[in-house]
């Protein structure tokens, strides 16, 4: 860096892309922000949610659901959205969202406290909702304080060859 440069000019003198991300989202672009953090939520509710929803299972029997009595079988926790897809999708809306940030169409003005109030409102409400659906259905999506189970130990000998 020679004495002109400021923090974020690259090697060649222009600014990084993301430098020009983030300066761009601290000057404006809180449109861009909030749809870029509602894409996330609903990602992340899809992250948490089973693969099959066991409210819309109750009375048919067409395929795996999740225990929900005491005798019931073990079936594993399958999500609605993998793990590779989710951290797969959320990285594409973060480049889409950088990429709103090149036009000067969707810098809207807004009153952003209020777009952060309401995005946090809206993600207590959604969460507690599936918090609920959670503790009603009794699936928990993480493997922190799940009961492990231990087959039968391996008492056979092995042949080799």
């Amino acid at each position: 860096m020679s004495e002109g440069d400021s923090v974020g000019d690259s090697v060649h003198g222009k600014p990084s892309v993301v430098y020009r991300f983030f300066t761009r989202l601290g000057q404006g672009w809180y449109i861009v922000t909030y749809a870029l953090g509602i894409y996330h939520l609903n990602l992340f509710i899809a992250f948490l949610s089973p693969k099959v929803d066991p409210s819309l299972m109750e009375d048919s029997d067409d395929g795996p659901s999740l225990p929900t009595k005491q005798n019931e079988e073990f079936r594993p926790f399958i999500r609605r959205l993998p793990e590779f897809k989710f951290w797969h999708a959320a990285t594409k809306g973060i480049l889409v969202a950088m990429a709103c940030t090149f036009f000067e169409a969707f810098n809207v003005p807004v009153f952003w406290p209020i777009l952060v109030m309401y995005f946090i409102m809206l993600f207590c409400i959604t969460m507690k909702r599936q918090i609920k659906h959670m503790i009603k259905y009794r699936y928990i999506p993480f493997t922190h304080g799940k009961r492990t189970y231990k087959g039968k130990e391996d008492g056979g000998k092995t042949f080799a060859s």
